[in-house]
């Protein structure tokens, strides 16, 4: 059983997205989740609208901060395009509700949480957006709802600052192995357990619903061990 996006509230969404669609399929496929119907996902579009949004914030930011030199810009990217800034919009303009999924993860059994769910559909529908009414209406909406202004510190996320910290010269300047310690699950909905190994400390694991959330998560984990 599947929840398919309500028709009749396809134009409420388009107005939070300031764009109404001439290829309204576009939009019905952005919001399909893989579970609900793996042939007509929005897995396809969520891989376009990653690039489009990278493009965007990178030159938004080159123009915001001309003092800042590529490390800073590049921690600032970073916090801008996971899928934690995606999710963050995409529930702040009410995406969950109009997502096709399946009952599993309607109920959170799916294997992935919500949060993913909805910062993928959220690049989904940027690529929807890029390719209905070009660059001008994906950065028009990204303009508005990405707060260009987060300080670099919230930035660094878990990796790179398990990066940042392995190497200071006390510490040799090792960098962090991770290890694909299993995935299960279906292909729709797939769980990952990564394990990250520095030498002189104990290995630590993470788990996701995608290959680099286990790997954020590993790093969080071991960062909170070791107090860095």
């Amino acid at each position: 059983m599947t929840k398919l996006a309500p028709e009749r509230k396809t134009a409420d969404l388009e107005e939070r997205l300031g764009h109404h669609f001439t290829d309204r399929a576009l939009l019905s496929r952005a919001l399909t989740h893989a579970g609900a119907d793996a042939a007509c996902s929005n897995e396809r579009l969520e891989f376009l609208g990653d690039r489009v949004l990278g493009l965007v914030v990178c030159e938004e930011l080159y123009k915001r901060f001309p003092r800042e030199d590529e490390g800073a810009l590049t921690r600032r990217v970073h916090a801008l395009v996971r899928w934690e800034a995606c999710a963050k919009v995409g529930e702040a303009i009410g995406l969950w509700d109009h997502l096709a999924l399946t009952r599993s993860e309607l109920s959170g059994g799916g294997g992935r949480g919500r949060g993913p769910i909805v910062g993928s559909a959220m690049e989904a529908v940027l690529a929807a957006l890029y390719l209905d009414g070009g660059m001008a209406a994906a950065r028009g909406f990204i303009e508005k709802h990405w707060d260009f202004e987060a300080g670099d510190g919230e930035a660094r996320d878990p990796k790179t600052r398990l990066q940042e910290w392995t190497q200071s010269k006390e510490r040799g300047g090792q960098a962090p192995a991770y290890t694909l310690v299993t995935r299960s699950g279906p292909d729709h909905a797939p769980h990952f357990v990564v394990q990250v190994e520095i030498t002189g400390f104990a290995a630590e694991q993470g788990e996701g619903g995608s290959k680099r959330e286990a790997e954020q998560n590993a790093a969080a984990k071991f960062l909170a061990k070791v107090g860095g």
